[in-house]
């Protein structure tokens, strides 16, 4: 047996903060470059839009690819790709002069870093059972903390991304996600750890289009995994655009930069507190009462930031939203991890997050029109209702009290 070491979990969160934290500042940067140019959020919706299609794609192909090529190697090559797609955007102002930084262009970037991200990000969280194994965690620990550093890096990207740009401008703000990127992937180049490397050509799938298949099969075999992509499809539709165009575009037209950083940072450091909370809420607490909490809490407290009241109660409304929904993720990477074999896991993990994409697009590409022509308040709460109903929805689904049955697979501690 190897001696317990936390050096490879640690490894991975440290490559999810500065990944994530790039991410981040994309997600502030792009539909900030837009509106400043153009001032429509029609426009910074396409642009938005632009770097939600290819997750559903992308992240399909991501989990066949991880458990083909192996976690490390996907992981390191989505960074650097990344990484050179969001410096596209400085090397574009430079070469061809900030006019060529139009909505074709920043549309076309940001699609190609959208592309490559899912990658990296199943790969580092596909590793998670085995680092935790290796360090002597518990899977709901390693999943909180992993979550945590999600909701951290949100925290640092969008605050940093505001301020950064209100300072410097855009344009340079994009170097500083090219080299969170860099950071990232020089943490995984140093990674050593069981399951990492590339598997065995017997658990490897044949080919893309059969790995994505038995993604998609297992997933739907699964009555509360079906149920949980479900829910998570629907709610993430529907919030997705108040994140990345309303509130983009209600502090444009402030001329608040820095409280749209704000914001977006309420929202983070509350998912910070509740995903670290997690860990020591699931000795206590049922998974399905957990997660019922916070979909219902989600919903109202969108209610109330769709009535645009001011900036403290909407800071304290991003908050609670981050906080009762900082604990679903690990939920969903918890019965991931133990309904899912080894083997299967990069795959199942693809089409969980594809899924909670799917209709992201759709809900993207109706709130810019919808705000251009009925204005933000309207747009806010034709979103923020059907999240509050799927909560009611949810108390009745019989599936979720699965969330608290024995597991089938896990990956115990080493002692």
């Amino acid at each position: 047996m190897r001696n317990r070491s936390r050096i490879p979990a640690l490894l991975i969160l440290f490559g999810t903060l500065m990944a994530s934290a790039g991410d981040g500042i994309s997600l502030v940067a792009f539909p900030w470059l837009v509106l400043q140019r153009q001032g429509s959020a029609g426009q910074a919706s396409i642009v938005a839009g632009a770097i939600t299609v290819p997750l559903l794609f992308s992240t399909l192909i991501a989990g066949t690819a991880v458990d083909y090529f192996g976690r490390r190697r996907v992981s390191m090559v989505a960074d650097a790709l990344s990484g050179t797609a969001v410096a596209g955007v400085p090397l574009v102002a430079w070469t061809l002069g900030a006019g060529a930084v139009n909505v074709v262009a920043l549309a076309i970037l940001g699609a190609l870093s959208a592309t490559f991200d899912p990658a990296g990000m199943t790969a580092r969280q596909s590793m998670l059972p085995e680092a935790a194994a290796r360090a002597g965690w518990s899977l709901d620990r390693t999943n909180s903390s992993y979550e945590a550093i999600l909701n951290l890096a949100f925290v640092v990207g969008p605050g940093l991304g505001g301020l950064m740009i209100a300072e410097v401008g855009g344009i340079t703000t994009m170097w500083i996600t090219a080299g969170a990127f860099g950071l990232s992937l020089l943490a995984m180049a140093v990674l050593r750890l069981e399951g990492a490397g590339k598997p065995h050509h017997a658990t490897r799938p044949e080919g893309l289009k059969s790995g994505i298949s038995e993604g998609l099969r297992f997933v739907w075999s699964l009555r509360v995994l079906r149920t949980l992509a479900m829910i998570d499809l629907v709610v993430t539709a529907l919030y997705l655009p108040m994140e990345s165009v309303l509130f983009p575009k209600y502090f444009t037209d402030h001329n608040q930069p820095k409280q749209l950083g704000y914001s977006l940072m309420a929202l983070s450091i509350g998912g910070l507190v509740g995903a670290l909370g997690y860990a020591a809420l699931s000795k206590y607490g049922s998974r399905r009462v957990i997660m019922l909490t916070a979909v219902l809490t989600f919903g109202a407290a969108t209610m109330v930031i769709a009535l645009l009241p001011p900036l403290p109660v909407i800071l304290v409304m991003c908050a609670v939203v981050g906080l009762v929904y900082g604990p679903i993720q690990p939920i969903y990477a918890y019965v991931v991890q133990t309904r899912a074999p080894h083997q299967l896991r990069g795959r199942v993990t693809g089409v969980m997050t594809s899924l909670a994409f799917a209709a992201g697009p759709l809900g993207l590409l109706l709130a810019g029109p919808l705000t251009d022509a009925a204005g933000l308040q309207v747009t806010f709460f034709a979103l923020a209702l059907p999240i509050l109903m799927t909560g009611l929805v949810c108390i009745r689904l019989p599936s979720l009290r699965e969330l608290d049955r024995t597991p089938e697979f896990a990956v115990t501690p080493e002692p």
